[in-house]
């Protein structure tokens, strides 16, 4: 069996790769966002990228089609600044939405807390290139050699092993 109908076997069975953003969530953080003070959509791609970390900005591809959809929905008003800039800001159907989804918002905010914390922490870059070593080990080990379905559970079976023990420190 080629590695590709192992993979897509595997894929079956086992849940996706978390994304970046959940459906929903970064127009959730966007709103958040322009909770705090009027933002222009520039100041929105630099804010987003502050929060994620690691580099990450998002593009206008993603920012405009949030703010119609914010817009639509009454969350945000635009409001056309003298030198014809949009200015977004909450309304008051965006802060009672705010306010509904806080818990959502909360583990949001925590997750790219903890995720800038391992991209920027210098204490946790021994952590980092470990995660980034078994990721190149495994995109290796599945792009050059013809795995077996049991060498397959044994990799499954170690890295499930090992974040037990990271559980259990």
């Amino acid at each position: 069996m080629p590695n590709i109908d192992l993979i897509a076997d595997i894929e079956s069975s086992v849940k996706p790769r978390k994304r970046l953003f959940e459906a929903g969530h970064m127009k959730l953080l966007v709103l958040h966002l322009i909770s705090q003070a009027p933002k222009f959509s520039y100041d929105i791609i630099k804010d987003v990228g502050a929060v994620v970390g690691g580099g990450y900005t998002p593009s206008a591809g993603t920012i405009y089609p949030t703010l119609n959809y914010l817009e639509e929905q009454q969350y945000i008003q635009a409001v056309l600044t003298d030198d014809e800039r949009k200015q977004y800001s909450v309304t008051a159907a965006g802060q009672a939405h705010l306010h509904a989804e806080q818990e959502t918002l909360k583990k949001i905010l925590c997750r790219f807390d903890t995720r800038k914390q391992i991209h920027n922490n210098e204490q946790y870059v021994d952590i980092k290139r470990a995660m980034e070593n078994l990721k190149a080990s495994l995109r290796l080990k599945i792009q050059h050699s013809e795995l077996s379905p049991e060498q397959i559970r044994d990799i499954a079976d170690k890295i499930d092993q090992a974040a037990v023990e990271i559980g259990r420190l």
